[in-house]
C-alpha cells in the first residue's frame, strides 16, 4: 500500500505540473487562435499519456536508476585509482548519452530540418564522445576536490574561443545539443553517480558541494565536440525547412500507434547498456540481496514503461500542435503576443520536465531541506520563461544573433561563480542542463520552429534553433542570484 501511495502522489504531482500548459493551450485556442480540432484532441490524449508516463517514470527512477548510479559512484570512488575513474567515466558517459531520448529527439529534428545534411547518427555519436570525455574530467574533479568554478571558467573559455571560428548555424545546434543531452535518462544517473562518489568524503561540506556540478561539466562536452565537428564538416552551410511529423487526418490515434513501436525500441535500446553494466557490477562488486536486486529490476521496468508513455505523449500529442501554435501566433499582426505566449509556455513547461523533479528533490535532500525545492522550481520557471521570451525576440529581429545573448550571459554566469555560495554554483550550472528536457526539446522547440517559419526574414536553422541554449543559460544566472539571496538571509553562514 505504501508503494501505491508513493506512485499516486507522484501522479498527482505531475498532474498539477502538466495542467497549466494544457490550460494555456486551450485558452489560446479559444481566444487568440483557432487550432485544428483533431490536433487539440491529440494534445489532450498526449497530456494524459504524459501525466501517467511521467509519474511511473519518476517512481522507476527512485527505485531503479538512482540506486544503480549511487552504487556505481561508490564503487568507482572506493577503487581509489585514477585510471579506473577515467575509464569508468568514459564508458558510462558514452553509454548514458547514447541512451538519452532528448538527444535523439533533437538530433532527429536537426536531421529532418536540414534534409539530412547533419545526420542524426553523426550528432548522437559526436555528442556522446564529448560527454564521455567531460564526464571523466568531472569525476576526477570530485575525487580530487578541484574547485568547480575553476573547471567551469576553463571550459567556457575554451568554448568561447572555439565559438569564434564556428558558423552561426552550427553554433545554435551545438549549444542546443548541450541542453538536450542532459535529460530524463542522463540526469538521474549522473546525479546519483555524483552523490555516490561525494558521500564517501569525510568532509560533509565538501561532500554537499561536490554532489552538484557533474551535469554542468559533462554538458559542455556536447558544445565543444559539435563546434569542432563544424570545422571538419564538408558542408558549406546548413539550410532548413519545416516538415510536419504527422498529417492532420481524421485518425486521432494513428500518430500514437505510429510512435509506440519505434519509441519502445529506442527506450529499450537505451536501457540495455545500463542493465548490462548493473548486472556486471552486481556480479563483481555490488553483491546485492535478492530483494534489493529485484526491486531495482522492477524500477528499471517502471522506468521503461513510464518513459515510453511520456515520449509517445510528447511526440504524438504535443509536437505538431506546438508547431502550428507557434506559426499561428507569430503570423498575427501584434508581435507582442508571440513574446508573451513564449514566456508563459517557458514558465509552465519547466514544471513538467522529468529531470527537474529529480534535481529539485535531490537539492532538498542533500541540503537537508535548507534549500526548498519549491523555491528552486519557482526560480527555474522564471528563468526559463525569460529564455523563451528572449528567443522569440531574436526570431522577430533577425539581426539579433544568438551570441549577442550567450556571450554576455555566460560572462555574467561565470562572473557570479566568484561571489555566489559554491553549493549554488553547482546547483545553478546543473539546473541549466536539466531545465532543457523532453518537453522543451519537443513542444517548445516545435513552437519556436513554427514561429521562425512564419516570420519573414527569420531562418529555421539560425533562429529556430538556439532556444534550448537560452533555456540552459538563464538558470545559471537566476539560481546563483538565489544563492546570493540565501547567503544574505542566512544567519548560519554554512553555505560556503
Amino acid at each position: 500500500m505504501t508503494k501505491l501511495n508513493i506512485l499516486f502522489s507522484k501522479l498527482l504531482e505531475v498532474l498539477m505540473a502538466v495542467l497549466p500548459i494544457t490550460i494555456i493551450v486551450l485558452f489560446l485556442n479559444f481566444t487568440l487562435t483557432s487550432l485544428d480540432t483533431i490536433l487539440i484532441v491529440r494534445f489532450l490524449i498526449g497530456a494524459a499519456s504524459i501525466v501517467l508516463g511521467l509519474g511511473i517514470f519518476l517512481y522507476g527512477v527512485d527505485i531503479g536508476i538512482t540506486p544503480i548510479g549511487n552504487r556505481m559512484g561508490k564503487a568507482i570512488a572506493k577503487s581509489n585509482r585514477l585510471s579506473i575513474v577515467i575509464i569508468a567515466g568514459l564508458i558510462l558517459g558514452f553509454i548514458i548519452t547514447i541512451a538519452e531520448p532528448d538527444l535523439h529527439i533533437l538530433a532527429g529534428q536537426v536531421d529532418s530540418v536540414t534534409g539530412g545534411d547533419l545526420s542524426k547518427l553523426s550528432i548522437v555519436i559526436v555528442v556522446a564522445i564529448g560527454i564521455a570525455i567531460l564526464l571523466s574530467l568531472g569525476l576526477v574533479r570530485i575525487v580530487y576536490s578541484i574547485p568547480l568554478y575553476k573547471i567551469l571558467i576553463m571550459l567556457y573559455s575554451v568554448i568561447f574561443l572555439i565559438a569564434i571560428f564556428t558558423p552561426p548555424d552550427y553554433l545554435a545546434i551545438s549549444f542546443d545539443a548541450s541542453g538536450a543531452t542532459t535529460g530524463a535518462m542522463a540526469v538521474p544517473f549522473i546525479l546519483a553517480l555524483s552523490v555516490g562518489i561525494s558521500t564517501l568524503k569525510k568532509d560533509s561540506k565538501a561532500s554537499e558541494k561536490d554532489s552538484f556540478g557533474l551535469v554542468a561539466i559533462a554538458s559542455t562536452g556536447a558544445i565543444i565536440t559539435v563546434m569542432l565537428m563544424s570545422m571538419f564538416s564538408q558542408t558549406d552551410g546548413l539550410t532548413g525547412s519545416m516538415k510536419q511529423a504527422h498529417t492532420t487526418g481524421d485518425a486521432v490515434m494513428s500518430p500514437f500507434l505510429h510512435e509506440l513501436l519505434p519509441i519502445s525500441q529506442e527506450v529499450l535500446l537505451a536501457l540495455c547498456p545500463i542493465i548490462f553494466i548493473f548486472l556486471l557490477f552486481q556480479k563483481i562488486s555490488f553483491k546485492l540481496s535478492k530483494r534489493t536486486f529485484q526491486r531495482i529490476l522492477f524500477g528499471l521496468v517502471f522506468t521503461f514503461i513510464g518513459l515510453v508513455l511520456f515520449l509517445v505523449g510528447v511526440n504524438a500529442g504535443f509536437m505538431e500542435l506546438g508547431s502550428q501554435l507557434g506559426s499561428s501566433i507569430a503570423s498575427m499582426e501584434n508581435k507582442l503576443f508571440v513574446v508573451t505566449v513564449g514566456f508563459c509556455l517557458g514558465v509552465v513547461t519547466i514544471l513538467a520536465e522529468p529531470a527537474v523533479y529529480v534535481l529539485t528533490h535531490q537539492i532538498e535532500d542533500v541540503t537537508s531541506g535548507y534549500v526548498k525545492r519549491k523555491v528552486v522550481l519557482f526560480t527555474l520557471a522564471i528563468g526559463v520563461g525569460i529564455a523563451i521570451a528572449l528567443s522569440m525576440i531574436r526570431i522577430l529581429i533577425p539581426e539579433l544573433q544568438l551570441w549577442h545573448y550567450l556571450l554576455p550571459g555566460y560572462a555574467i554566469a561565470v562572473g557570479l561563480t566568484f561571489f555566489a555560495p559554491k553549493l549554488f554554483v553547482g546547483i545553478g550550472f546543473d539546473s541549466g542542463g536539466v531545465a532543457s528536457g523532453p518537453m522543451t526539446a519537443t513542444f517548445v522547440l516545435a513552437f519556436t520552429h513554427g514561429a521562425a517559419d512564419a516570420t519573414e526574414g527569420a531562418s529555421i536553422i539560425v533562429d529556430g534553433f538556439g532556444m534550448i541554449a537560452m533555456v540552459a543559460l538563464t538558470p545559471l544566472i537566476t539560481l546563483q542570484l538565489l544563492g546570493l539571496l540565501y547567503r544574505a538571509k542566512s544567519k548560519k553562514g554554512g553555505l560556503e
